[in-house]
């Protein structure tokens, strides 16, 4: 990220709801994390972490399971795998307001719950509509907790936000990555039943509601729970200057698209993916694994990437780069996915690693502490939203044209605007100098 001194306006970090530190005193903020068992809420981070994606990727494993099992058409079955974006549209907003009003500890111990018993209920359903309300119940929890994660970090490690960050990081693409290459393994050891595969996905979500539990009921005993904090009125500002209005911003579009076509790629790869690999030929345990090799890309390149790019005035060349691994990954699965199956889950999951380039970007547009704050919502708002149809189209177009030529060419032609609307975005400007 910029030099601080190179800007005339100093750039103020704040949190996802809204704050800085200099919104509490310093000597609040080290009370406040030394007021709190480090080793336990440390725990308590990289379990919720590491249930931030189970619900989905477990799913995308064992999807044709199921999808026999309810009697699901394809195109229900997109609908399936386009909800994780519409919660996390449409609950991670609500986040920062719930953090404000109950503690955000609090909101992410309802999240952890709810993510337990979402898991839980859904492989209990025998029905369609049942097994996506559960799903959502699921992917509720998912939202708000992803979204207040940054801020628990922030908040009760101040002196360790790197370390920290990278930790919880690391647990969530651990997390990812575990549940797509064990459930299928796990499901034939008990027998074969798709819902005791998934139902098992519940059980470690619910020792990740442990850690939060005990530390809430520490605070009560202490009587050491935070206050809710008022919600400010107004637009946000610092230093007598406003922040600008996202709508109007040519980089803000363009960096939300950019989050939105990464995001739909995303959820694509983690819900169709082991079906495009099983309809080839490729074991279903295999197909597991390479969603496994896809996700776990994701850990040492989440540091490497950002790194580099706050080390660079443009970012252009990397989206470019990323965006040329997808392409050959797309062709490769339209020519030979079985043949290459490795290699093409390797450059996927490099190019999937636009999503913490998209973060860091965000960073790096804005001068100021709140105008990151609005862009962060705008673009992930509206780039959740753009993604909701891509998993639908590609579900609909399988069920109608009978194989995959058609959805992964849709896919790759998805690859094309991203690398444009990222080169625009990685610009060297700052939302501020587009008033």
């Amino acid at each position: 990220m910029r030099d601080e001194t190179e800007t005339k306006t100093p750039l103020i970090h704040r949190d996802d709801a809204g704050h800085s530190p200099a919104d509490v005193p310093a000597p609040a903020l080290a009370s406040r994390a030394a007021g709190r068992p480090a080793r336990l809420l440390a725990v308590g981070l990289v379990l919720a972490a590491l249930n931030l994606r189970p619900a989905i990727t477990s799913l995308g494993a064992l999807l044709e399971d199921v999808r026999a099992g309810l009697h699901m058409s394809g195109s229900v079955a997109g609908v399936l795998t386009s909800v994780p974006a519409l919660c996390f549209a449409v609950f991670g907003v609500a986040a920062p307001r719930l953090a404000r009003r109950f503690g955000p500890a609090s909101v992410v111990l309802a999240g952890m719950t709810a993510i337990t018993a979402g898991l839980l209920i859904r492989p209990l359903t025998h029905g369609t509509a049942p097994f996506l309300a559960a799903s959502a119940l699921a992917l509720m929890g998912i939202a708000v907790s992803n979204v207040l994660m940054p801020v628990i970090v922030r908040r009760y490690f101040p002196d360790r936000v790197g370390t920290m960050t990278g930790l919880y990081s690391m647990a969530l693409s651990g997390g990812t990555a575990l549940a797509a290459a064990a459930t299928v393994p796990m499901t034939a050891a008990l027998g074969g039943s798709w819902r005791l595969g998934l139902g098992l996905w519940g059980v470690v979500a619910a020792a990740a509601v442990l850690p939060w539990a005990v530390l809430l009921v520490r605070d009560r005993d202490r009587n050491s729970a935070p206050a809710p904090e008022p919600v400010s009125g107004g637009a946000p500002r610092e230093h007598g200057v406003s922040a600008p209005r996202m709508a109007r911003s040519r980089t803000a579009w363009a960096l939300g698209c950019f989050f939105g076509l990464q995001a739909t790629g995303a959820y694509i790869t983690m819900g169709w993916m082991p079906q495009i690999f099983r309809d080839a030929g490729v074991p279903a345990g295999t197909a597991g694994l390479l969603l496994a090799v896809t996700m776990v890309m994701g850990v040492p390149l989440a540091f490497v990437i950002p790194r580099l790019a706050t080390r660079m005035r443009n970012q252009g060349p990397i989206v470019v780069a990323l965006g040329a691994c997808g392409l050959t990954g797309y062709a490769g699965l339209l020519l030979a996915p079985a043949a290459g199956a490795w290699v093409w889950a390797v450059l996927l999951g490099v190019s999937n690693c636009a999503f913490p380039l998209a973060l860091t970007m965000i960073g790096l547009r804005a001068r100021t502490g709140a105008g990151v704050v609005r862009l962060s919502a705008f673009a992930q708002s509206t780039g959740y939203l753009i993604s909701i149809p891509g998993p639908l189209l590609v579900g609909v177009l399988y069920q109608h044209s009978g194989g995959w030529e058609l959805p992964i060419t849709l896919m790759g032609g998805l690859m094309l605007p991203q690398i444009v609307l990222g080169v625009v975005a990685g610009r060297d400007r700052t939302i501020e100098d587009e008033r």
